[in-house]
């Protein structure tokens, strides 16, 4: 019986595996990320599959955390592609794998609403970690990519300009740079959840709908600078 002096601690909650659905059409790489992928207890890798028209039918049916998704496939473009696929499954975060990258490839991606861009020539921990990041709500893009990335969006036509904290510029700064949610919580003494109320709030001052565009709006008008 328990003891209704010395109760029990409660058990920690159940982490939910981050459910991965892999689009790839060369076989080898495909199962190799498959068979690695079982090595990790926070990867569920719900499908695989090896073309764009079977991908959207498997996002649609899954609903997965996170889209894996091949740049080139026989069917068509995978950066094409992902404003389909976030049509299908509103919640899955797309991470495009490519044998190449440039800026202009990375502002594409971010364009449509991509989550982020890896090479495929990277290390496996660097995919895990990668895959980590999405999840977490991050966008994962090399820095050097990400700046030229920016540079291209910030032509785009913005909002009025938006009057933010002397803390919320901090955290904007940080993104910027290519700073997830742990890097941010670490720097400014913040906790996680903190970080992530300070972001909604950036977009939602800034009319914006993602990281990636506060960050080019903010670029354009300005926010950026030291206060």
């Amino acid at each position: 019986m328990p003891n209704p002096i010395f109760p029990q601690p409660e058990a920690p909650a159940a982490v939910s595996p981050i459910r991965v659905l892999l689009v790839e059409d060369h076989k080898m790489v495909a199962e190799a990320l498959g068979a690695a992928f079982e090595e990790f207890a926070e990867i569920d890798l719900v499908a695989s599959v090896d073309s764009l028209a079977e991908g959207l039918a498997a996002a649609e049916e899954h609903v997965p955390d996170i889209v894996l998704l091949d740049r080139r496939l026989p069917d068509g473009d995978g950066i094409e592609a992902i404003t389909k696929l976030r049509d299908v499954s509103p919640t899955s975060r797309v991470l495009v794998l490519t044998g190449d990258a440039n800026s202009a490839i990375a502002a594409r991606i971010l364009e449509v609403g991509g989550a982020g861009l890896l090479l495929k020539s990277g290390l496996l921990d660097e995919l895990v970690t990668a895959i980590r990041g999405v999840a977490a709500g991050d966008i994962v893009i090399e820095p050097e990519l990400l700046s030229g990335a920016l540079a291209m969006l910030a032509g785009n036509p913005g909002g009025a300009i938006p009057v933010l904290t002397l803390r919320e510029r901090q955290v904007l700064g940080l993104i910027a740079d290519g700073a997830g949610t742990d890097r941010i919580a670490g720097e400014l003494r913040l906790a996680r959840n903190t970080v992530r109320n300070h972001v909604q709030r950036i977009l939602a001052k800034t009319g914006t709908h993602s990281k990636v565009e506060a960050i080019a709006h903010a670029r354009k008008n300005g926010l950026l600078e030291r206060p």
